[in-house]
């Protein structure tokens, strides 16, 4: 199965399945002497991790995350770096009815197609549990980064409740991790309601790149665009992608666009600010068995920041490369 590495010099692989003894990854690429420890991985991983409220997955996963390599007093050595994370949580008895029967809206059917055989224990590889690593990943790209880089997701929308004026010191302050504490609670009614249902609901992610360096992306294929759609594309429920004034552009005329700062154009970065958005899609698992969430969200917000650094940290290292 090939296709589990992402990213040109600063490159990830992860491997891992959902109910398997353990997930991690392998990132090579990263430079030398920068300071690197598992607690400076850890404090993302937690935003991510499963059981953090009412409206996650109950699945009780630490995700503490062991650096094997890469990594000597303190510091990176420029060599492979090797993270692992043990799954003791997984109950895989809540699937045995799965062996012979598809679930609407997950790889089960296709996977069969394709390889013949399956992993049907919470989806195997085509769990989203696999994002864990590259949460893990994003923390250290943030590192490779200017300082002043910011890179900053929030939950946008639930059905027809929309963040219009972002808060983005609130992101943190409320379980569904919108920019807006009272539409917040509006949203964790919503999901709430979803639950008792005994369904799902998606919504939309917004992305902004702050300070992002210039120059960043190359002309033609790989374009700083099309390699950040590619990296949120990946994330399993996302559905859509857009930036600048996205899908908006139907309803307006060039004079109008020309108005609106994209942050990057001919797909390099000049500096300025850059605002994507991504559609996520209500949770597929619904009336089976195991724990999932009622709404990805929460969860994915942290997710579409690791990618998003990940390219970054890619796109910056490709510079500097360049440059030598």
């Amino acid at each position: 199965m090939p296709g589990n590495t992402f990213g040109t010099i600063f490159r990830l692989t992860t491997w891992g399945e959902s109910h398997g003894v353990a997930i991690g990854g392998v990132i090579d690429g990263c430079p030398a002497d920068i300071a690197l420890c598992a607690a400076d991985i850890q404090k993302d991983l937690d935003r991510r991790k499963p059981g953090q409220s009412s409206i996650t997955s109950a699945r009780k996963e630490p995700d503490t995350v062991q650096i094997l390599s890469g990594v000597f007093q303190g510091k990176t050595t420029g060599t492979p770096i090797s993270l692992i994370m043990y799954n003791q949580d997984q109950r895989s008895k809540d699937y045995e009815k799965l062996v012979y029967k598809y679930r609407p809206g997950h790889a089960d059917e296709v996977y069969d197609l394709k390889y013949g055989w399956r992993d049907y224990r919470g989806g195997g590889r085509a769990s989203a549990r696999e994002t864990a690593i590259r949460v893990a990943a994003g923390a250290i790209a943030k590192k490779i980064l200017p300082r002043k880089t910011a890179v900053i997701a929030y939950t946008k929308q639930i059905q027809d409740l929309v963040v219009t004026t972002p808060k983005l010191n609130q992101i943190e302050q409320n379980t569904v991790r919108a920019a807006d504490n009272v539409i917040a609670k509006k949203m964790v009614a919503l999901i709430k309601t979803a639950m008792r249902q005994q369904d799902s609901l998606g919504g939309v992610i917004e992305i902004v790149i702050k300070h992002c360096p210039i120059g960043l992306g190359e002309p033609v294929f790989d374009k700083l665009k099309a390699d950040l759609a590619k990296a949120l594309l990946s994330i399993n429920a996302v559905v859509g992608f857009e930036y600048g004034a996205g899908f908006g552009v139907a309803q307006l005329y060039g004079s109008e666009h020309n108005k609106i700062e994209v942050g990057m154009y001919g797909g390099i970065s000049n500096g300025k600010t850059i605002t994507m958005r991504v559609a996520v899609k209500p949770t597929s698992s619904i009336k089976i068995g195991g724990r999932h969430d009622p709404c990805l969200l929460p969860r994915a917000v942290p997710i579409c920041e690791a990618m998003v650094n990940v390219v970054l940290a890619d796109h910056y290292l490709r510079n500097a490369t360049a440059t030598v």
